[in-house]
């Protein structure tokens, strides 16, 4: 009896050791993990359906197909916007900082009026906000698509990793139910909020922001706003966030198109922006986001921007999949205990 408490102790004590190191060997690919899963999670609707159509069953191929496609689609867009953007990102650089008579005229005209509202002694400097802006966004661009042998390695990875969670995913899952110390029920409940939140993320959020930014990005080139393709991305990030979106970038582009002299282009260009822009959120939002996502819209942008404070770009995904992980578990104890 004495022999075998020991035996369990070391055992327990084994065990325990092998988790940190394995912890630690997989840290490094954390993020890979978070991405993978997610992308597996959105593309599995797509993977079923050419596995029933097209490969007849063969799960290997199947998996091989969505991730050609999803590449396909996901890369070669990417490519040639960022081509575009980073174009359109140097040309207004140079536009501002060595100016056009109507750009340079618009800026005076918004350091008048800010500054008249600043008491004495605090002045806010338009052109130096909007130069750091652009140069902000060219440099991420240009390191984007100069991406470091790390960055590709990663990527190459998250790719690998979504092709297995495709393949194996469902009999990675009955493995980890039956060694799990948590039910069965409440890992069912984990991970549909899990896919409930990557379908908010993919489906709403980004579904959205991609739509609004192209919208505006329409919108600006019809009415005759410099550099549309660069503000058009700006628009599309900026609606991530709740109750301000679009509007950091419609609302300065209908003043430069007001004060340049171009008075009915500003008129057109607002109403674009409040019948197409503005309305997407509230028409495609009841219908793409999951309704039983109870996150508030404020904690899902905190989770955006600390995630991409904290993790860098991957954090738009990692952050909100995280705050969703935390309301399951919290929901979980709240029934198991109270």
């Amino acid at each position: 009896m004495e022999t075998s408490l020991i035996e369990r102790k070391f055992l327990y004590a084994l065990l325990a050791i092998v988790i940190v190191i394995v912890l630690a060997i997989f840290y490094p690919f954390l993020t890979v993990f978070f991405l993978a899963g997610a992308f597996s999670v959105f593309l599995r609707p797509i993977y079923l359906w050419i596995k029933k159509h097209i490969t007849r069953g063969y799960e290997g191929l199947a998996s091989l197909v969505t991730i050609i496609l999803f590449f396909v689609l996901l890369c070669t867009p990417l490519y040639f916007m960022g081509a575009i953007i980073f174009n359109q990102a140097q040309d207004a650089y140079y536009s501002i900082a060595y100016g056009s008579d109507s750009t340079n005229t618009f800026i005076q005209t918004i350091d008048t009026s800010i500054n008249d509202f600043l008491p004495n002694g605090i002045t806010f400097n338009t052109y130096e906000r909007i130069t750091q802006l652009i140069s902000f966004l060219t440099n991420n661009i240009a390191g984007f698509f100069s991406s470091t042998f790390h960055t590709v390695l990663m990527f190459i990875i998250t790719i690998f990793t979504t092709f297995y969670l495709l393949k194996d995913g469902g009999k990675w899952k009955k493995n980890l139910i039956k060694i799990s110390p948590i039910s069965e029920k409440h890992i069912e409940k984990i991970i549909s909020d899990l896919k409930n939140a990557v379908n908010r993320i993919f489906k709403g959020t980004f579904l959205i922001a991609i739509i609004q930014g192209l919208l505006s990005w329409l919108g600006l080139t019809i009415f005759g706003v410099p550099n549309p393709a660069l503000w058009g991305v700006v628009a599309g990030l900026a609606s991530l966030i709740p109750s301000v979106g679009t509007s950091v970038v419609s609302i300065p582009a209908i003043l430069f198109l007001y004060f340049s002299g171009m008075h009915l282009q500003a008129l057109g260009l607002l109403l674009w922006s409040m019948l197409l822009v503005g309305m997407i959120d509230n028409l495609l939002a009841p219908y793409l986001i999951s309704k039983d996502s109870n996150i508030s819209p404020l904690f899902m942008m905190f989770s955006i921007l600390g995630g991409i404070s904290l993790m860098g770009a991957t954090g738009i995904i990692i952050g909100p999949l995280v705050l969703s992980l935390f309301y399951s578990l919290i929901s979980i104890y709240k029934k198991e205990t109270i």
